[in-house]
């Protein structure tokens, strides 16, 4: 299935992966009707069983995404616009978005656009990739940033990102674990395709469960967390355990053959 070309916002599906992809000229910046796309997509995304993983990307090899069009708003605020479901480039408030996805940083990402990216579970960068969060440097903030960043990188670090607006290049960005993998830029969509075919392949409720999980335990003690497991109380771990796929995979292994997972 491909979908039409919507505000610079296209997509295919291959083998269970929903490709996204950001063509928007000359920079990948996202306006509000790019981002209600966007919104429209992960939410189709997550409620089709078919679909396995997003991998999400940008076309050029300058510009991945610097955020929010300045010429659809100068202030830079976009304060007044509808983001669409998922808020401001349609994944930072979609609820219950337990499948992985996975971004494939082929140029410049800053701003709102590395705010997005840091949405993703799995990312994936070209060496010449470079980073920053800027706004500092125009009188305004990055308010999903100031949340993400300290929680996935060392706290100094993160603090002069955001407090100087410095950048960073892909080798840094990999050296305090922003990034999993910094490749050559030819090589960047084969390494995200190899990544998404295997999960594309994987237990999808057992990559629920971890998800759930994971952004659920962050706000919690390790023996809170814990003890909302054993008692029960995710969702989606009382799907996963009386689930067909959780016989699937011992009974592959016992027969000596890949695992076939279903969903269900």
């Amino acid at each position: 299935m491909t979908l039409p070309d919507t505000s610079g916002i296209s997509t295919e599906t291959r083998d269970g992966v929903l490709i996204v992809t950001i063509d928007r000229p000359p920079a990948n910046a996202i306006d509000a009707k790019a981002s209600q796309a966007l919104g429209r997509i992960v939410l189709s995304f997550r409620d089709d069983p078919d679909l396995r993983v997003l991998l999400l990307t940008a076309t050029g090899e300058r510009f991945f995404c610097p955020g929010w069009d300045m010429k659809a708003d100068p202030s830079g605020l976009g304060n007044d616009a509808d983001m669409g479901v998922g808020g401001f480039g349609g994944f930072q408030d979609i609820p219950r978005l337990y499948k992985p996805v996975i971004f494939a940083i082929n140029g410049i990402c800053c701003g709102g656009g590395l705010e997005i990216a840091m949405d993703a579970d799995i990312l994936i960068a070209a060496e010449h990739a470079t980073f920053s969060l800027p706004e500092v440097n125009i009188g305004t903030h990055a308010p999903a940033a100031y949340i993400a960043l300290p929680k996935r990188i060392p706290y100094h670090i993160a603090m002069e990102m955001l407090l100087t607006g410095r950048w960073f290049d892909a080798a840094e960005a990999h050296r305090w674990g922003l990034v999993n993998h910094v490749v050559p830029a030819a090589d960047l969509m084969d390494k995200a395709w190899e990544i998404a075919a295997k999960l594309a392949k994987g237990p999808p409720l057992v990559y629920a469960a971890t998800k759930e999980i994971v952004r659920d335990a962050e706000n919690k003690t390790f023996q809170d967390a814990l003890n909302k497991v054993n008692a029960g109380q995710y969702e989606t771990v009382a799907r996963m355990i009386p689930s067909e796929d959780r016989k699937e995979g011992p009974r592959a292994f016992v027969e000596k053959r890949a695992p076939v997972f279903r969903g269900v």
